[in-house]
Protein backbone atom coordinates (compact mmCIF):
# COMPACT_ATOMS: atom_id res chain seq x y z
CA UNK A 1 0.00 0.00 0.00
CA UNK A 2 2.99 2.00 0.94
CA UNK A 3 4.21 1.97 -2.86
CA UNK A 4 0.96 2.19 -4.13
CA UNK A 5 -0.38 5.44 -3.11
CA UNK A 6 1.55 8.42 -4.47
CA UNK A 7 -0.49 11.14 -2.41
CA UNK A 8 0.63 9.30 0.86
CA UNK A 9 4.19 9.55 0.12
CA UNK A 10 3.90 13.32 -1.13
CA UNK A 11 1.95 14.37 1.83
CA UNK A 12 4.74 12.62 4.16
CA UNK A 13 7.55 14.64 1.96
CA UNK A 14 6.24 17.83 2.85
CA UNK A 15 5.43 17.09 6.56
CA UNK A 16 9.09 16.03 6.65
CA UNK A 17 10.29 19.68 4.36
CA UNK A 18 7.94 21.89 6.87
CA UNK A 19 9.03 20.44 9.89
CA UNK A 20 12.79 21.12 8.69
CA UNK A 21 11.80 24.47 8.02
CA UNK A 22 10.39 24.82 11.59
CA UNK A 23 12.71 23.50 13.14
CA UNK A 24 15.53 25.57 11.14
CA UNK A 25 13.54 29.11 12.25
CA UNK A 26 12.80 28.25 15.64
CA UNK A 27 16.13 27.56 16.27
CA UNK A 28 17.57 31.02 14.40
CA UNK A 29 15.12 32.68 16.57
CA UNK A 30 15.58 31.67 19.91
CA UNK A 31 19.43 31.25 19.63
CA UNK A 32 21.21 33.05 22.20
CA UNK A 33 23.19 34.79 19.73
CA UNK A 34 19.77 36.04 17.46
CA UNK A 35 18.28 36.90 20.95
CA UNK A 36 21.78 38.83 21.76
CA UNK A 37 21.04 40.41 18.25
CA UNK A 38 17.50 41.36 18.71
CA UNK A 39 18.55 42.88 22.09
CA UNK A 40 21.28 44.73 20.15
CA UNK A 41 18.71 46.06 17.39
CA UNK A 42 15.71 46.68 19.92
CA UNK A 43 18.71 49.47 21.77
CA UNK A 44 19.65 50.92 18.65
CA UNK A 45 16.97 51.08 16.48
CA UNK A 46 18.98 50.04 13.77
CA UNK A 47 17.62 47.19 11.20
CA UNK A 48 20.71 44.56 10.99
CA UNK A 49 23.09 45.29 7.82
CA UNK A 50 22.11 49.01 7.88
CA UNK A 51 24.24 49.54 10.43
CA UNK A 52 26.56 51.43 8.22
CA UNK A 53 23.66 53.55 6.15
CA UNK A 54 22.84 57.27 7.19
CA UNK A 55 19.61 57.77 9.10
CA UNK A 56 17.09 59.33 7.14
CA UNK A 57 13.98 61.21 9.31
CA UNK A 58 10.66 61.04 7.22
CA UNK A 59 11.20 64.81 5.73
CA UNK A 60 14.68 63.63 4.55
CA UNK A 61 13.07 60.89 2.98
CA UNK A 62 10.52 62.66 1.07
CA UNK A 63 13.12 65.31 0.45
CA UNK A 64 15.06 62.83 -1.72
CA UNK A 65 12.75 61.33 -3.29
CA UNK A 66 11.91 64.56 -4.91
CA UNK A 67 15.14 65.45 -5.59
CA UNK A 68 15.39 62.44 -7.73
CA UNK A 69 12.39 62.84 -9.90
CA UNK A 70 12.80 63.83 -13.60
CA UNK A 71 10.94 67.46 -13.23
CA UNK A 72 13.32 68.54 -10.30
CA UNK A 73 16.32 67.61 -12.90
CA UNK A 74 14.45 69.48 -15.36
CA UNK A 75 14.18 72.96 -13.44
CA UNK A 76 17.00 72.67 -11.32
CA UNK A 77 20.06 70.82 -13.17
CA UNK A 78 20.98 66.97 -13.58
CA UNK A 79 24.15 67.42 -12.19
CA UNK A 80 25.69 66.60 -8.53
CA UNK A 81 23.42 67.91 -5.78
CA UNK A 82 20.52 69.13 -8.59
CA UNK A 83 22.56 71.76 -10.21
CA UNK A 84 23.55 72.14 -14.07
CA UNK A 85 25.74 69.87 -15.56
CA UNK A 86 29.24 70.90 -17.00
CA UNK A 87 30.31 69.21 -20.15
CA UNK A 88 32.75 69.65 -23.20
CA UNK A 89 31.21 69.90 -26.58
CA UNK A 90 32.62 68.00 -29.35
CA UNK A 91 35.09 70.66 -30.46
CA UNK A 92 36.42 70.78 -26.65
CA UNK A 93 35.11 73.98 -25.05
CA UNK A 94 33.44 73.85 -21.68
CA UNK A 95 29.73 74.40 -21.79
CA UNK A 96 27.32 74.27 -19.12
CA UNK A 97 23.89 72.15 -19.52
CA UNK A 98 20.71 73.43 -18.14
CA UNK A 99 18.00 70.75 -16.93
CA UNK A 100 15.84 72.60 -19.94
CA UNK A 101 18.19 71.59 -22.29
CA UNK A 102 17.99 67.96 -21.50
CA UNK A 103 13.89 68.54 -21.51
CA UNK A 104 14.02 70.10 -25.22
CA UNK A 105 16.26 67.11 -26.45
CA UNK A 106 13.35 64.81 -25.11
CA UNK A 107 11.15 66.62 -26.47
CA UNK A 108 13.33 66.60 -29.90
CA UNK A 109 12.94 62.91 -29.05
CA UNK A 110 9.53 62.35 -28.95
CA UNK A 111 9.23 64.50 -32.40
CA UNK A 112 11.64 61.96 -34.20
CA UNK A 113 9.35 59.44 -32.75
CA UNK A 114 6.04 61.03 -33.56
CA UNK A 115 7.90 61.78 -37.71
CA UNK A 116 8.69 57.88 -37.66
CA UNK A 117 5.22 56.48 -36.39
CA UNK A 118 2.67 58.85 -37.65
CA UNK A 119 4.03 60.59 -40.61
CA UNK A 120 6.01 57.53 -41.36
CA UNK A 121 9.10 59.05 -42.93
CA UNK A 122 11.51 56.20 -42.65
CA UNK A 123 10.18 54.37 -39.17
CA UNK A 124 12.82 51.59 -39.16
CA UNK A 125 15.32 54.83 -38.46
CA UNK A 126 13.68 57.55 -36.93
CA UNK A 127 11.62 55.35 -34.05
CA UNK A 128 14.97 54.47 -32.53
CA UNK A 129 17.10 57.41 -33.18
CA UNK A 130 13.94 58.95 -30.92
CA UNK A 131 14.01 56.51 -28.37
CA UNK A 132 18.35 56.69 -28.43
CA UNK A 133 17.83 60.37 -27.49
CA UNK A 134 15.18 59.70 -25.31
CA UNK A 135 16.73 57.16 -23.11
CA UNK A 136 20.12 59.61 -23.34
CA UNK A 137 18.52 62.36 -21.76
CA UNK A 138 16.55 60.79 -18.76
CA UNK A 139 17.98 62.61 -16.00
CA UNK A 140 19.82 60.24 -13.51
CA UNK A 141 19.47 57.23 -15.72
CA UNK A 142 22.74 56.85 -17.07
CA UNK A 143 21.91 55.24 -20.08
CA UNK A 144 24.92 56.76 -21.83
CA UNK A 145 27.39 56.82 -19.00
CA UNK A 146 30.55 55.11 -19.49
CA UNK A 147 31.39 52.13 -18.86
CA UNK A 148 28.37 50.39 -18.35
CA UNK A 149 25.92 52.38 -19.82
CA UNK A 150 23.24 50.20 -22.31
CA UNK A 151 23.56 53.02 -24.70
CA UNK A 152 27.26 53.65 -24.67
CA UNK A 153 28.20 49.69 -24.91
CA UNK A 154 26.24 50.20 -28.37
CA UNK A 155 27.92 53.09 -29.45
CA UNK A 156 31.25 52.43 -28.30
CA UNK A 157 30.84 48.45 -29.94
CA UNK A 158 29.91 49.26 -33.38
CA UNK A 159 29.57 53.47 -33.91
CA UNK A 160 32.94 54.54 -32.71
CA UNK A 161 34.55 52.14 -35.23
CA UNK A 162 33.97 51.12 -38.59
CA UNK A 163 32.08 47.72 -37.24
CA UNK A 164 28.28 48.51 -37.68
CA UNK A 165 28.90 50.74 -41.09
CA UNK A 166 30.46 47.78 -42.78
CA UNK A 167 27.67 45.47 -41.83
CA UNK A 168 25.13 47.94 -43.13
CA UNK A 169 27.15 47.95 -46.28
CA UNK A 170 27.11 44.45 -46.36
CA UNK A 171 23.35 44.35 -45.89
CA UNK A 172 22.73 46.97 -48.41
CA UNK A 173 25.02 45.02 -51.05
CA UNK A 174 22.71 41.94 -50.79
CA UNK A 175 19.29 44.19 -50.77
CA UNK A 176 20.38 45.80 -53.76
CA UNK A 177 19.91 44.87 -57.59
CA UNK A 178 22.20 46.78 -59.63
CA UNK A 179 20.63 45.46 -62.84
CA UNK A 180 19.43 49.12 -63.32
CA UNK A 181 22.63 50.17 -63.26
CA UNK A 182 24.20 47.37 -65.62
CA UNK A 183 21.27 48.31 -68.24
CA UNK A 184 21.83 51.94 -68.40
CA UNK A 185 25.36 53.01 -67.33
CA UNK A 186 25.18 56.51 -68.28
CA UNK A 187 23.03 57.07 -65.08
CA UNK A 188 26.15 56.62 -63.63
CA UNK A 189 26.71 60.22 -64.03
CA UNK A 190 24.12 61.07 -62.19
CA UNK A 191 25.66 59.25 -59.22
CA UNK A 192 28.76 61.23 -59.50
CA UNK A 193 27.27 64.39 -60.05
CA UNK A 194 25.32 64.19 -56.36
CA UNK A 195 29.07 64.60 -55.42
CA UNK A 196 29.72 67.59 -56.07
CA UNK A 197 27.37 68.34 -53.29
CA UNK A 198 30.22 66.45 -50.98
CA UNK A 199 33.42 68.46 -52.59
CA UNK A 200 31.60 71.83 -52.65
CA UNK A 201 30.63 71.64 -49.15
CA UNK A 202 33.90 71.80 -48.30
CA UNK A 203 34.32 75.79 -49.65
CA UNK A 204 31.32 76.28 -47.66
CA UNK A 205 33.46 75.20 -44.60
CA UNK A 206 36.19 77.09 -45.31
CA UNK A 207 34.37 79.78 -45.34
CA UNK A 208 32.64 78.99 -41.94
CA UNK A 209 35.75 79.62 -40.09
CA UNK A 210 35.41 83.19 -40.45
CA UNK A 211 32.24 83.02 -38.08
CA UNK A 212 32.85 83.72 -34.44
CA UNK A 213 33.49 81.04 -32.44
CA UNK A 214 34.23 78.63 -35.26
CA UNK A 215 37.26 77.06 -36.20
CA UNK A 216 37.19 73.47 -38.40
CA UNK A 217 40.01 71.74 -39.78
CA UNK A 218 40.18 70.40 -43.19
CA UNK A 219 39.28 66.82 -41.09
CA UNK A 220 36.43 68.03 -40.00
CA UNK A 221 34.93 69.88 -42.99
CA UNK A 222 35.56 66.35 -44.84
CA UNK A 223 33.21 64.99 -41.71
CA UNK A 224 30.92 67.54 -42.43
CA UNK A 225 30.81 67.46 -45.88
CA UNK A 226 30.27 64.10 -46.45
CA UNK A 227 26.80 64.37 -45.14
CA UNK A 228 25.48 65.77 -49.00
CA UNK A 229 26.06 61.72 -49.79
CA UNK A 230 22.70 61.02 -47.00
CA UNK A 231 24.79 58.20 -46.54
CA UNK A 232 25.10 57.12 -42.98
CA UNK A 233 27.29 54.41 -42.69
CA UNK A 234 29.62 56.08 -45.01
CA UNK A 235 29.53 59.30 -42.31
CA UNK A 236 30.37 56.80 -39.61
CA UNK A 237 33.41 55.36 -41.94
CA UNK A 238 35.09 58.53 -42.50
CA UNK A 239 33.84 60.14 -39.16
CA UNK A 240 36.23 57.69 -37.26
CA UNK A 241 39.11 57.50 -39.45
CA UNK A 242 39.46 61.94 -39.57
CA UNK A 243 37.23 63.40 -36.78
CA UNK A 244 36.06 61.14 -34.29
CA UNK A 245 35.51 63.82 -31.78
CA UNK A 246 32.53 65.16 -34.46
CA UNK A 247 31.07 61.56 -34.69
CA UNK A 248 28.09 62.13 -32.97
CA UNK A 249 27.16 65.30 -34.71
CA UNK A 250 28.08 64.26 -37.98
CA UNK A 251 26.25 60.66 -37.58
CA UNK A 252 22.86 62.15 -36.32
CA UNK A 253 22.89 64.89 -39.28
CA UNK A 254 23.10 62.11 -41.99
CA UNK A 255 20.56 59.83 -40.40
CA UNK A 256 18.13 62.72 -39.72
CA UNK A 257 19.23 63.86 -43.38
CA UNK A 258 18.55 60.16 -44.80
CA UNK A 259 14.98 60.01 -42.70
CA UNK A 260 13.74 63.13 -44.28
CA UNK A 261 14.83 62.67 -47.90
CA UNK A 262 10.80 62.62 -48.77
CA UNK A 263 10.29 66.42 -47.30
CA UNK A 264 13.50 68.06 -48.20
CA UNK A 265 14.11 66.86 -52.36
CA UNK A 266 10.97 67.22 -53.67
CA UNK A 267 10.48 71.06 -53.66
CA UNK A 268 13.82 71.15 -55.41
CA UNK A 269 13.42 68.84 -57.66
CA UNK A 270 10.37 70.71 -58.75
CA UNK A 271 12.20 73.49 -58.66
CA UNK A 272 14.97 73.06 -61.21
CA UNK A 273 12.31 71.23 -63.35
CA UNK A 274 9.69 72.37 -65.91
CA UNK A 275 6.43 69.87 -65.69
CA UNK A 276 6.95 69.04 -69.63
CA UNK A 277 10.73 67.32 -67.95
CA UNK A 278 8.97 66.06 -65.38
CA UNK A 279 6.11 64.37 -67.43
CA UNK A 280 9.42 62.43 -69.57
CA UNK A 281 9.01 58.74 -70.16
CA UNK A 282 11.63 56.33 -70.03
CA UNK A 283 11.93 53.24 -72.23
CA UNK A 284 11.39 49.60 -70.79
CA UNK A 285 15.70 48.39 -69.44
CA UNK A 286 16.82 45.73 -71.06
CA UNK A 287 17.24 42.15 -69.39
CA UNK A 288 20.29 42.09 -67.74
CA UNK A 289 21.67 38.48 -67.30
CA UNK A 290 23.19 36.74 -63.96
CA UNK A 291 26.34 36.59 -65.29
CA UNK A 292 26.28 40.35 -66.01
CA UNK A 293 25.18 40.76 -62.26
CA UNK A 294 27.80 38.35 -61.18
CA UNK A 295 30.91 39.81 -62.89
CA UNK A 296 30.13 43.60 -61.90
CA UNK A 297 30.75 43.40 -58.41
CA UNK A 298 33.73 41.97 -58.96
CA UNK A 299 35.10 44.06 -61.30
CA UNK A 300 33.99 47.34 -59.03
CA UNK A 301 35.68 46.19 -56.14
CA UNK A 302 38.72 44.57 -58.01
CA UNK A 303 38.89 48.82 -59.69
CA UNK A 304 38.46 49.72 -55.80
CA UNK A 305 41.01 47.99 -54.17
CA UNK A 306 44.09 49.01 -57.23
CA UNK A 307 43.08 52.79 -57.63
CA UNK A 308 41.56 53.74 -54.58
CA UNK A 309 42.37 50.89 -51.62
CA UNK A 310 41.28 53.49 -48.57
CA UNK A 311 37.65 52.92 -50.42
CA UNK A 312 37.81 49.45 -50.59
CA UNK A 313 36.52 48.62 -47.04
CA UNK A 314 33.28 50.41 -47.96
CA UNK A 315 33.20 48.79 -51.54
CA UNK A 316 34.30 45.42 -50.71
CA UNK A 317 31.71 45.49 -47.83
CA UNK A 318 29.43 46.65 -50.62
CA UNK A 319 29.98 44.16 -53.00
CA UNK A 320 30.70 41.03 -50.88
CA UNK A 321 26.72 41.37 -50.28
CA UNK A 322 25.84 41.42 -53.62
CA UNK A 323 27.58 39.08 -54.84
CA UNK A 324 26.12 36.64 -52.09
CA UNK A 325 22.49 37.75 -53.79
CA UNK A 326 23.56 37.52 -57.41
CA UNK A 327 25.84 33.81 -57.43
CA UNK A 328 22.95 31.67 -56.15
CA UNK A 329 25.06 29.54 -54.29
CA UNK A 330 24.80 30.70 -50.86
CA UNK A 331 21.23 32.52 -50.66
CA UNK A 332 20.98 31.20 -46.76
CA UNK A 333 23.86 33.90 -46.37
CA UNK A 334 22.25 36.11 -48.54
CA UNK A 335 19.32 36.15 -46.83
CA UNK A 336 20.10 36.50 -43.13
CA UNK A 337 22.37 39.74 -44.31
CA UNK A 338 19.83 41.73 -45.74
CA UNK A 339 17.08 40.43 -43.18
CA UNK A 340 17.90 39.11 -39.52
CA UNK A 341 21.68 40.80 -39.48
CA UNK A 342 20.22 44.05 -41.75
CA UNK A 343 17.64 44.59 -39.03
CA UNK A 344 19.84 43.99 -36.06
CA UNK A 345 22.69 46.01 -37.05
CA UNK A 346 19.78 49.18 -38.17
CA UNK A 347 18.14 48.46 -35.01
CA UNK A 348 21.21 49.19 -32.66
CA UNK A 349 23.24 51.38 -35.00
CA UNK A 350 20.12 53.79 -35.04
CA UNK A 351 19.78 53.42 -31.13
CA UNK A 352 23.63 54.26 -31.32
CA UNK A 353 23.21 57.47 -33.49
CA UNK A 354 19.98 58.66 -30.91
CA UNK A 355 22.88 58.35 -27.78
CA UNK A 356 24.59 61.20 -29.36
CA UNK A 357 21.63 63.63 -28.99
CA UNK A 358 22.75 65.25 -26.06
CA UNK A 359 22.83 69.09 -25.17
CA UNK A 360 26.40 69.19 -25.23
CA UNK A 361 27.18 67.70 -28.49
CA UNK A 362 24.00 69.53 -30.49
CA UNK A 363 23.06 73.21 -28.35
CA UNK A 364 26.55 74.92 -29.53
CA UNK A 365 27.20 77.16 -32.51
CA UNK A 366 29.97 74.60 -34.35
CA UNK A 367 27.72 71.68 -34.04
CA UNK A 368 24.69 73.51 -35.16
CA UNK A 369 27.08 74.50 -38.07
CA UNK A 370 27.74 70.78 -39.13
CA UNK A 371 23.88 70.25 -39.14
CA UNK A 372 23.43 73.16 -41.42
CA UNK A 373 26.64 72.50 -43.35
CA UNK A 374 25.02 68.88 -43.82
CA UNK A 375 21.76 70.10 -44.76
CA UNK A 376 24.03 72.44 -47.33
CA UNK A 377 25.79 69.44 -48.80
CA UNK A 378 22.48 67.30 -49.08
CA UNK A 379 20.45 70.15 -51.22
CA UNK A 380 23.67 70.81 -53.34
CA UNK A 381 24.09 66.99 -54.24
CA UNK A 382 20.58 66.80 -55.02
CA UNK A 383 20.61 69.75 -57.32
CA UNK A 384 23.39 69.06 -59.14
CA UNK A 385 22.10 65.32 -59.76
CA UNK A 386 19.25 66.87 -61.47
CA UNK A 387 21.35 69.24 -63.03
CA UNK A 388 23.69 66.93 -64.62
CA UNK A 389 20.34 64.74 -66.05
CA UNK A 390 18.86 68.65 -67.90
CA UNK A 391 22.61 68.76 -69.25
CA UNK A 392 23.03 65.11 -70.03
CA UNK A 393 19.62 65.75 -72.13
CA UNK A 394 21.54 68.16 -74.42
CA UNK A 395 23.11 65.64 -75.93
CA UNK A 396 21.07 62.65 -76.06
CA UNK A 397 18.41 61.24 -78.32
CA UNK A 398 16.21 59.18 -75.54
CA UNK A 399 15.60 61.68 -73.37
CA UNK A 400 16.55 61.10 -69.35
CA UNK A 401 13.64 61.98 -66.79
CA UNK A 402 15.48 64.69 -65.14
CA UNK A 403 13.69 63.58 -61.50
CA UNK A 404 15.79 60.47 -61.21
CA UNK A 405 18.89 62.71 -61.15
CA UNK A 406 17.73 63.44 -57.71
CA UNK A 407 18.85 59.32 -56.79
CA UNK A 408 22.33 60.17 -56.99
CA UNK A 409 22.01 60.71 -53.51
CA UNK A 410 22.96 57.35 -51.74
CA UNK A 411 19.68 56.90 -49.98
CA UNK A 412 18.72 53.31 -50.41
CA UNK A 413 16.23 52.95 -51.60
CA UNK A 414 14.73 56.24 -50.45
CA UNK A 415 15.68 58.47 -52.91
CA UNK A 416 14.61 56.06 -55.67
CA UNK A 417 11.54 56.25 -54.37
CA UNK A 418 11.22 59.95 -53.87
CA UNK A 419 11.59 60.25 -57.80
CA UNK A 420 9.23 57.42 -58.38
CA UNK A 421 6.95 59.11 -56.46
CA UNK A 422 7.36 62.68 -57.54
CA UNK A 423 6.97 61.50 -61.10
CA UNK A 424 3.84 59.72 -60.48
CA UNK A 425 2.39 63.30 -59.12
CA UNK A 426 2.81 64.56 -62.30
CA UNK A 427 1.83 61.65 -64.40
CA UNK A 428 -0.07 58.41 -62.34
CA UNK A 429 1.41 55.91 -65.63
CA UNK A 430 4.78 57.35 -65.12
CA UNK A 431 6.79 55.07 -63.01
CA UNK A 432 10.80 55.87 -62.78
CA UNK A 433 11.62 53.47 -59.74
CA UNK A 434 13.42 50.72 -61.31
CA UNK A 435 15.32 53.96 -63.94
CA UNK A 436 16.34 55.89 -60.08
CA UNK A 437 17.75 52.76 -59.04
CA UNK A 438 20.77 52.97 -61.39
CA UNK A 439 21.37 56.88 -60.21
CA UNK A 440 20.62 55.80 -56.38
CA UNK A 441 23.29 52.63 -56.02
CA UNK A 442 25.94 54.60 -58.04
CA UNK A 443 25.40 57.45 -55.79
CA UNK A 444 26.59 54.89 -52.87
CA UNK A 445 29.19 53.45 -54.71
CA UNK A 446 30.11 57.09 -55.07
CA UNK A 447 30.01 58.53 -51.70
CA UNK A 448 32.18 55.53 -50.74
CA UNK A 449 34.78 56.59 -53.18
CA UNK A 450 34.50 60.11 -52.20
CA UNK A 451 34.92 59.12 -48.48
CA UNK A 452 38.24 57.04 -49.73
CA UNK A 453 40.14 59.91 -51.39
CA UNK A 454 39.15 62.01 -48.36
CA UNK A 455 40.88 59.52 -46.21
CA UNK A 456 43.75 59.21 -48.78
CA UNK A 457 44.22 63.02 -48.52
CA UNK A 458 44.10 63.65 -45.31
CA UNK A 459 44.07 61.14 -43.28
CA UNK A 460 48.07 60.98 -43.18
Amino acid sequence: MFKRDPVFITKICLIIICGTFIFSFASSVFSPRAQAQASSTQRSGIIPGSEGLPRVSLGNFFEKIIETTGIYAFIKGSGEGGVPRQEVTPLGQPITIFGWQELLMVIVGFGLVYLGAVKKFEPLLLIPIGFGTIFVNIPLAGMGDAPHGFLHIIYEGGIGNEFFPLLIFMGVGAMTDFGPLIANPKTALLGAAAQFGVFGTLFFASLANFLPGVSFTMREACAASIIGGADGPTTIYIASKLAPHLMATVAVAAYSYMALVPVIQPPIMRALTTKEERLIKMKQLRHVSQKEKMFFPIVVFALSLLLIPTAAPLVGALMLGNFMRECKVADRLSDTTQNALMNIVSLLLSLGVGSQMTPEKFLNPSSLIIVVMGLIAFSLATATGVIMAKIMNVFLKEKINPLIGSAGVSAVPMAARVSNKVGLDEDPGNFLLMHAMGPNVAGVIGTAIAAGVMIAVYAG
